[in-house]
């Protein structure tokens, strides 16, 4: 198959599945799709410029092609596989349920920091879920465990007891520094939560993946920034 109809399949196919993000039922323009998709995906907005550019050459091909078997604006390789990697993201775009589902480790706010520390020695985790009972009560983190030391060692009287994880908790600069997320949640969606989050002066340490995103039920995955950035 020449690269121009393999270009055009892929074309086609990305300009039926933004109907379907928008609902629309009449002919619209292929650029105000981009425009109206885009409010709803952010899929479509993180390829929106390929988009556009691929709009151009697709006129380029069709207006321009002397017969079935000449066309003057032939694509390159590396032009077909990018767009045919956009369709088949959008088409079907990687779950965080499919990507982060595994066992989480969790802590009661009773348990001690001794725990947690060897917790972090052992599997190198940073951020570990809170729970008094079922309920959920926060997310401690390497950062929150420094603040509690730096204060600690400000007030020069160190506690005779080993802190739990309930006074950690006290300690991190961001209480909210979380987000429940569904297991049904794109992983570009979860990528525009720490983003946005950045943004608005609220860093997220940590998405945390449930059924339906709520947080009294079953904790089933964990994503963090770090996560993200190396999903393609």
């Amino acid at each position: 198959m020449q690269n121009s109809n393999r270009f055009l399949t892929a074309f086609n196919r990305i300009d039926h599945t933004m109907r379907e993000i928008v609902g629309a039922k009449d002919f619209i323009a292929f650029y105000r799709l981009i425009d109206q998709a885009k409010k709803k995906s952010p899929l479509v907005r993180k390829y929106e410029d390929d988009l556009r550019s691929y709009a151009d050459l697709r006129n380029a091909i069709v207006h321009n092609r002397t017969s079935m078997e000449f066309v003057i604006a032939e694509p390159h390789i590396e032009v077909v596989e990018r767009i045919e990697h956009i369709d088949e993201v959008l088409a079907k775009p990687k779950l965080v349920g499919q990507l982060f589902r595994k066992r989480v480790l969790t802590f009661q706010t009773n348990d001690s920091l001794k725990n947690t520390l060897k917790a972090i020695r052992r599997q190198k985790y940073t951020q570990f879920p809170v729970y008094e009972g079922r309920k959920f009560r926060g997310l401690v983190t390497t950062v929150g465990i420094t603040n509690w030391l730096a204060t600690t060692i400000a007030s020069k009287h160190l506690p005779n007891d080993i802190p739990t994880l309930k006074d950690i908790l006290h300690h991190e600069k961001n209480e909210r520094n979380y987000q429940f997320i569904s297991r049904y949640m794109t992983i570009y969606e979860a990528e525009e939560i720490f983003k946005l989050g950045v943004e608005r002066g609220r860093r997220f340490e940590a998405l945390l993946i449930t059924e339906h995103g709520r947080p009294h039920q079953k904790l089933i995955g964990i994503v963090t920034p770090i996560d993200i950035m190396k999903v393609d």
